[in-house]
């Protein structure tokens, strides 16, 4: 089995606000650093983020300061965060957007050059920093420009697809290169996983084709722990038309520029639901608000309902929003005029691995940053945390790899394993019959939203925990390629993918299975009024295999559950 060795003292898997963040930082220690990324360098996920930044400068709102944000992201978590993580997430994001200011990030401004701020959904203050409604997409050019001017060497393209441990610590990952077909070992003395969410085990996503939990698969198979898997943000504004587009992010930004939500009898109905706050409740809140006008018979013709901004002047939705005209104007709809109509769409990841305050995972050497980790959102995200949670997580993972690669020199590995790997990927090459990966995406992501979706139940848990226990013996061992090439083949990158998906997908239901009580983004029509929910759910594979999920005490620092 041939394949090609590359050795690094740090490896950052995934290049998108979080792994960039984590290779500048590891960088400036002197060490040789390599990036691996499924797209080409500056595609990733975060520039598809809108809405903005959250951190506690106070420039449009003085009294705002990191405590109030502290505790706005705890309540809006409903408790459920690792409050060490939120104290460090508030204490560095002044820090860390200066950072990109100094980079040379351009964000919006009030009339006395600070950084602007603008409302979003459950804070107490103005907080969000934003740079019209593309901030993530400024984030990333501005963050890939910086990575260029570093020695970092950076390939994309490449598939990672298996963590490499030996001697109990980290020690690489095996991959493939998209374009070429060739087998890849990177070995490494400290890794950084930065390898994003997965919405796309969902049918209907806001996510990135990409977005299929490649990093929580992986942290997985290799024994790592993972926390708050259950909780998964569907975010309350997503496209309805066209159904090509149907999922797309609309963001929050709308609502915190003063957009109304509205039934089919033109109703601003977050005024029945949420009255002080109305549209910017939090986000599980919102969502659930607007399934329940759909299921009762209130929604839009097309299974949504409608978000208006008309009422605004144009000078300020052409100003703040013009993507979101864009984005509306290929549909049809001009939002200036008209209303859009919306409906909730998968969107993030609470959950993910496990960390600590120096964002290494319960592996020696295996760091991990951004939405691939679990525990500082706890069981809802605020919006405007998760670039915050890129950029702070992402330079202390770096920060902490490179010091851990000066301290250790570079494992050994397991010849064995590493062939292995690849004899399992050519496989699906090889295999005569049996399922194509297309249609057995199809399956997973319409079981995941029509079983594991905002309103939860027993008997839809159980089914979907039975059914991707079913797929996982049954489906994913006889994937096969339709064309049995390695060279660029999208068909084996997918079946590949699928087995990643269904990992991911198992960890969801069955830690929303085991939680009997509803919690943040977590719904059960039917809670259990016994489960106060004052837990976190924690999985890892067994020695047998098996996935073990068990609960463990809140991480609490300052303010405890009510």
């Amino acid at each position: 089995m041939d394949y090609k060795t590359i050795v690094c003292d740090v490896l950052v898997v995934g290049a998108g606000g979080a792994g960039c963040r984590a290779a500048i930082e590891a960088a400036k220690h002197n060490m040789d650093v390599v990036v691996i990324s499924k797209e080409l360098l500056g595609k990733a996920h975060t520039s598809m983020a809108e809405g903005g930044y959250n951190v506690a400068i106070g420039n449009v709102d003085p009294d705002d300061n990191p405590d109030v944000h502290f505790k706005d992201t705890i309540v809006g978590g409903n408790y459920l965060n690792n409050q060490e993580l939120v104290e460090i997430l508030v204490r560095d994001a002044p820090e860390r957007i200066y950072d990109l200011e100094e980079m040379g990030a351009v964000f919006d401004r009030t009339p006395e050059g600070k950084i602007a701020q603008r409302p979003f959904g459950k804070q107490s203050f103005r907080r969000t920093a934003y740079a019209s409604d593309r901030t993530g997409s400024e984030i990333m050019v501005t963050l890939t420009e910086a990575l260029r001017k570093t020695s970092v060497r950076v390939f994309d393209e490449v598939f990672a697809t298996k963590l490499l441990v030996h001697d109990g610590r980290i020690a690489g990952v095996t991959a493939i290169d998209m374009k070429y077909g060739d087998f890849l070992v990177f070995r490494a003395k400290a890794v950084v996983m930065a390898t994003g969410g997965a919405g796309r085990i969902y049918k209907v996503t806001s996510n990135a084709q990409l977005d299929v939990g490649d990093g929580y698969a992986m942290a997985y198979e290799a024994g790592c722990e993972l926390i708050d898997m259950e909780m998964v943000q569907f975010h309350p504004t997503g496209m309805v038309k066209p159904e090509s587009a149907r999922g797309r992010l609309v963001t929050e930004a709308v609502r915190g520029e003063g957009g109304i939500l509205l039934n089919n009898r033109g109703e601003r109905f977050m005024n029945k639901y949420y009255p002080q706050v109305m549209e910017l409740a939090g986000r599980d809140q919102v969502a659930r608000s607007i399934m329940t006008e759909v299921l009762e018979g209130r929604g839009s013709p097309d299974g949504g309902v409608y978000l208006s901004i008309a009422h605004l002047p144009r000078s300020i939705i052409e100003f703040r929003l013009e993507s979101m005209i864009e984005q509306f104007e290929d549909a049809g709809v001009d939002i200036r005029e008209e209303p859009m109509q919306v409906s909730p769409t998968a969107h993030h990841f609470m959950g993910g691995i496990k960390i600590d305050t120096n964002a290494q995972s319960t592996i020696p050497g295996l760091f991990a940053a951004g939405e691939c980790t679990g525990g500082v959102h706890g069981g809802n995200r605020l919006g405007g945390n998760a670039l915050a949670d890129t950029q702070v997580f992402g330079a202390l993972a770096g920060k902490n790899a490179a010091e851990f690669a000066q301290e250790h020199d570079l494992p050994g590995f397991d010849k064995s394993e590493i062939e292995n790997e690849f004899e399992r990927l050519e496989a699906m090459l090889k295999r005569k019959d049996g399922i194509s990966p297309a249609d057995a995406r199809d399956e997973l992501t319409s079981l995941m939203w029509e079983k594991v979706q905002i309103f939860r139940n027993e008997e839809d848990l159980a089914y979907a925990v039975n059914e991707l226990r079913r797929i996982e013996k049954e489906v994913v061992p006889n994937i096969k390629v339709d064309i049995p090439i390695r060279r660029f083949n999208p068909g084996w990158h997918q079946a590949i993918e699928f087995g990643h998906m269904v990992i991911t997908a198992r960890m969801v239901a069955e830690a929303a299975f085991m939680r009997k009580g509803s919690r943040g983004a977590h719904f059960r029509i039917d809670a259990d009024p016994n489960d106060d929910g004052n837990y976190n759910i924690v999985i890892r594979k067994g020695k047998d295999g098996e996935m073990e999920l068990r609960k463990q005490p809140l991480i609490i620092t300052r303010i405890p559950p009510p």
